[in-house]
């Protein structure tokens, strides 16, 4: 860099250290000469400001019937779980199902080779047929020596033995019935077909394995309907076993939140007989159609119970309730549109936006519950409706703030001299 840059640099940094240092001299002379000010006309603007009423959004209290819920976590279980296993061995000839697929009860899952159990059956029937063939014989010969042209001709012994025969062959065709029937059923056994309607899960063999009895083929899940299983502290087994004595509780699930419902039609079906003595809660199950299916086995869920019903609880929203180290409080709006503190004791959770206010507020009593920031007691209030905007200034009111800003800047407001 020349010679003649550097000067002038060094000329233009001279000049805006001496442009800073005069405006904070100016600066100085004019906070100094606003202060004599802060009684006068623009202390007073200052305090009709401080006067203006705080646009607030304000709601009544109102009289409800409010439920009374009780809520936990829960876990769903299926209705009905089965482990599908083949009753007789032999090699897996094919899988008919697919993975995740719904069956109906009945529905062909798998097949076993059938041929061994196929010539068991057969050996069956033509050994209940030999023998049906040798009790007809033995009949017809009893009844041939028994009767009046014959039986003087047969020794009484001989009539004996050929009755006994027939009896013994009449055993013999029961027992070839009952292996029969026997090893019908164990050819049944080689069609596997599902218990109950439900889903199938993960196939745990391929088709070309040697499987036995026993072999789990795939586990079935019955989702419709479906339980939901939670537990309650045992201080409320008192409520909701009187609650049961009244009729049949409603149960409803909720989503992660807890705030929207899933499913709202289930039912309590029954509270289990013993308190668990490490966690001091009780077990209970609601029954869940489930029709959407969107409960599934193993999810965790929360859950709402409904015991009662508070009739003409006093109802606030939620946001107007506010906390101190003193307790909960509320802000409330007098006929002069002043506000007041006033103390309140919450009854329960309405829903996720209403609470229920057991004591210090009447219906019809107005609360702020937007705007609360601003707010302490005796100030004045603009009460507006929810989703209501403040109105816009009007031109004269535009002019008295622009006088009040005006008056308040004092001799800064003319600039320095």
């Amino acid at each position: 860099m020349s010679r003649f840059w550097k000067i002038v640099l060094l000329v233009i940094a001279v000049l805006l250290v001496a442009g800073i240092g005069y405006r904070m001299m100016g600066g100085g002379r004019q906070a100094g000469g606003a202060a004599p000010t802060a009684g006068g006309p623009g202390g007073r603007g200052g305090g009709d400001k401080a006067r203006d009423p705080v646009p607030v959004t304000a709601v009544a209290a109102e009289r409800r019937n409010v439920p009374v819920y009780v809520t936990a976590q829960g876990t769903v279980a299926a209705y009905n779980t089965v482990t599908v296993s083949p009753q007789v061995g032999g090699e897996l000839l094919s899988v008919d199902f697919k993975e995740g697929q719904t069956v109906k009860k009945g529905d062909l899952l798998a097949r076993i080779d059938p041929r061994t159990f196929q010539a068991q059956y057969d050996q069956a029937i033509a050994s209940q047929r030999q023998n049906q063939a040798l009790l007809a014989t033995a009949q017809s010969n009893y009844e041939r020596s028994n009767s009046e042209a014959y039986r003087q001709y047969v020794a009484q012994t001989d009539l004996t033995t050929l009755r006994n025969q027939v009896a013994q062959y009449q055993a013999a065709v029961a027992a070839a019935q009952a292996s029969a029937n026997q090893s019908r059923v164990q050819l049944g056994y080689t069609r596997i077909v599902s218990p109950i309607d439900g889903v199938a899960g993960i196939r745990a063999v391929d088709p070309g394995n040697v499987v036995s009895a026993g072999t789990a083929i795939v586990t079935l899940t019955q989702l419709q309907p479906i339980y939901v299983l939670f537990n309650l502290p045992e201080q409320q087994l008192e409520a909701v076993r009187a609650a049961q004595g009244k009729g049949p509780l409603e149960a409803a699930t909720l989503d992660r939140a807890g705030g929207s419902v899933v499913n709202a039609d289930g039912r309590l079906q029954v509270v289990d007989n013993q308190i668990s003595a490490s966690s001091g809660t009780f077990r209970l199950r609601a029954e869940f159609p489930n029709a959407d299916q969107a409960l599934w086995p193993g999810q965790f869920v929360n859950v709402r119970m409904k015991l009662d019903e508070l009739p003409d609880a006093v109802v606030v929203p939620a946001e107007a309730v506010q906390r101190s180290s003193t307790g909960d409080f509320v802000y409330l709006i007098k006929p002069d549109n002043t506000v007041t503190l006033r103390e309140v004791v919450q009854g329960g959770q309405v829903d996720d936006s209403h609470v229920v206010i057991s004591k210090g507020l009447q219906p019809g009593d107005k609360v702020v519950t937007e705007g609360q920031f601003r707010l302490k007691e005796g100030v004045t209030v603009n009460p507006l409706q929810p989703g209501q905007a403040p109105p816009a200034p009007t031109e004269a009111q535009l002019k008295a703030a622009s006088e009040k800003r005006g008056g308040g800047g004092g001799r800064g407001g003319r600039g320095p001299r």
